[in-house]
């Protein structure tokens, strides 16, 4: 039996996000028994395999897939004076207004352009204060004392983590210019305004690589890894009419960067930044050689043993904010018809092997079309009837794919709403053990996307598995 799709019901909404999220135990409030922790989230079992496979894709890209780029964990904690170096101290500030009626702090550059001129309040129409800037670096305090010599900050971002090491990476391992260096980390922002479910928070997590180039190449470089970077959403399966392009203008420019783009995805709320693509040009190294006193020019023998600075090339994306896009990208629901009456768990324990949705005849699901590659669960392993040995054969199945592939296992409720469940969570495929099963090996092996039910032996899952894996094109 196959269930027919006759009606899609349209692009996911934050609310929905939301409520799927906590639901399904993706996402929750932080400290939420407590009232919440504003600008923090926790990652409940779906989510935190969800991040993981994220930044296992990432790691891979980057750096198994390419002999020039290695990677590092460098520490949270950083000598202050890195942060000098940096320009963090003295340049990573908002601007910021407060309503002096309704009490709102705004970010200057969010609020319209007339009512910041205005100084009126776009929420109440009260009068807003002059704009001050504030900086957004998380200060606390090292040692015994909280005096000024013990001043020490939570850091903002992990590329400065790299350039610190980038000498003691040449040389440990005999890095040849070009070259990358790859790290994913916390960082920490001091975020006034932050809303939008996770997508602005003051804890996060960063996947940043940083490509040492010859001064003269970067141009080239900077285009290059700009098709690779859109290259790689391609592959995880993201809807490539939601990405965009935006170029940074004379305005908008860091005040490190040569040429900086960004990578924008169509959220809920509109088109927001995801992955930025930056030429941070010799900035950092130059700074960092000033501060330090060291030199940290590269020797290039290959070049008569030429002295430079590189140059370097960035691409620096959240991955807590990948996340929150993939779970809109995945997100659908639709309308789904029956062939025939589903859900007669008493016919199918005659011996029946198809296997429907457990719901109306004319149903609605919601589904997560992650890639196989990302879900948080590879496959679900579901017993047609906890009795009569089905249960006990579907967890030696399930043992036996455990190696290789996330799994769940699921025996509560008719097998169409473990079905639904299934959809709910991104699972991309089910294997139901029924009594054909205990006859002659095979199962029931169901794809979430077309929903599509075939029969497969047991013996043959996990080579079947990597198969779809391996040939996975979202159908929608």
């Amino acid at each position: 039996m196959s269930d027919h799709i006759t009606e899609y019901q349209g692009s996911a909404t934050m609310d929905k996000i939301t409520s799927l999220a906590k639901r399904r135990g993706f996402v929750f409030q932080s400290s939420e028994i407590y009232g919440g922790q504003n600008g923090a989230w926790d990652y409940g079992p779906l989510g935190v395999e969800l991040k993981n496979r994220i930044a296992g894709n990432w790691w891979k890209e980057m750096t198994q897939l390419h002999d020039d780029i290695v990677g590092l964990d460098a520490a949270i904690l950083m000598h202050p004076r890195t942060w000098e170096a940096s320009g963090h101290v003295e340049n990573f500030t908002d601007p910021l207004v407060d309503c002096r009626k309704c009490k709102t702090r705004f970010r200057a550059d969010q609020i319209p352009p007339e009512n910041l001129a205005a100084k009126k309040c776009p929420d109440c129409g009260g009068d807003l204060t002059d704009t001050r800037k504030f900086n957004l670096m998380f200060k606390t305090h090292i040692g015994a004392v909280e005096d000024e010599a013990g001043i020490i900050y939570l850091r903002p971002e992990t590329a400065q983590g790299i350039y610190v090491n980038y000498k003691n990476i040449i040389q440990s391992n005999r890095m040849k210019i070009p070259f990358g260096i790859a790290q994913i980390g916390k960082a920490f922002r001091n975020e006034i305004v932050t809303k939008n479910f996770i997508f602005r928070t003051c804890e996060f997590e960063q996947m940043e690589m940083q490509f040492f180039v010859k001064p003269g190449t970067d141009v080239e470089w900077f285009n290059e890894w700009k098709k690779r970077r859109w290259a790689y959403y391609e592959k995880l399966g993201v809807r490539m009419d939601s990405l965009r392009w935006h170029q940074h203008g004379p305005d908008e420019l860091a005040h490190y960067a040569k040429d900086a783009y960004d990578i924008e995805y169509l959220f809920p709320m509109g088109w927001k930044e995801l992955e930025g693509v930056h030429n941070r040009s010799n900035y950092d190294l130059t700074r960092h050689t000033q501060y330090s006193g060291k030199d940290l020019q590269y020797i290039d023998q290959e070049s008569n043993n030429e002295r430079y600075i590189p140059f370097i090339i960035e691409t620096s994306a959240g991955l807590t904010r990948t996340l929150l896009m993939l779970l809109c990208d995945a997100y659908d629901e639709e309308k789904v018809i029956s062939e025939k009456n589903p859900g007669n768990d008493e016919g199918n324990a005659r011996g029946e092997t198809s296997h429907g949705t457990g719901g109306s005849a004319d149903d609605w699901r919601t589904v997560l079309r992650f890639h196989p590659a990302v879900a948080p669960v590879t496959v679900a392993v579901l017993p047609l009837m906890k009795k009569d040995g089905l249960a006990e054969l579907a967890q030696d199945i399930r043992s036996g794919l455990k190696e290789d592939f996330a799994t769940d296992y699921d025996q509560a409720g008719a097998i169409g709403r473990r079905y639904r469940r299934q959809d709910e969570a991104g699972t991309p495929f089910c294997v139901t053990v029924d009594y054909e099963s205990k006859e002659n090996g095979t199962v029931t092996l169901r794809f979430r996307d077309s929903m599509e039910q075939i029969r497969v032996h047991k013996d043959e899952l996990a080579v079947r598995l990597y198969q779809e894996i391996k040939a996975y094109r979202r159908i929608k």
